[in-house]
């Protein structure tokens, strides 16, 4: 099999910040462009950190004084699914095509029965994929 390399699936258009950009004006950016990181970057387009959406749940959650708003005013409630039963294949087209790194597993039944993430399809990847010639 053809060895894909990361230059044939990365993205190149980059959200970057510098190390003084207020979190604020750093979420607004993340907010417009409906992207979950920006990379952080020196004068010189240098690497200095990455700042994720899990930075942001870390920077509510160590909020002083605490925000007593419940999760329902921010929550998204038209939420995309897939069943156990779904191949893999329709779950990633379904994520990339809509952008999310998550999508809930539900069943008829028993409700919300798991969640599958872009670690899992990649970890999945890894596995499957035959292992390059050396």
């Amino acid at each position: 099999m053809e060895d894909i390399f990361v230059a044939r699936v990365m993205s190149s258009s980059l959200h970057t910040v510098t190390p003084d950009t207020l979190v604020e004006d750093a979420a607004q950016e993340m907010l417009a462009n409906e992207i979950g990181s920006v990379v952080v970057v020196d004068d010189d387009n240098r690497l200095e950190g990455i700042l994720t959406t899990t930075d942001f749940v870390k920077i509510v959650a160590e909020q002083k004084p605490k925000d007593q708003t419940p999760v329902s005013k921010y929550m998204s409630a038209d939420v995309v699914t897939v069943t156990a039963q779904d191949s893999i294949r329709d779950a990633a087209d379904t994520m990339v095509e809509r952008g999310f790194h998550h999508i809930p597993v539900i069943d008829e039944d028993e409700g919300v029965i798991g969640m599958v993430t872009t670690s899992d399809l990649a970890g999945y990847l890894s596995r499957v994929q035959s292992p390059s010639p050396e």
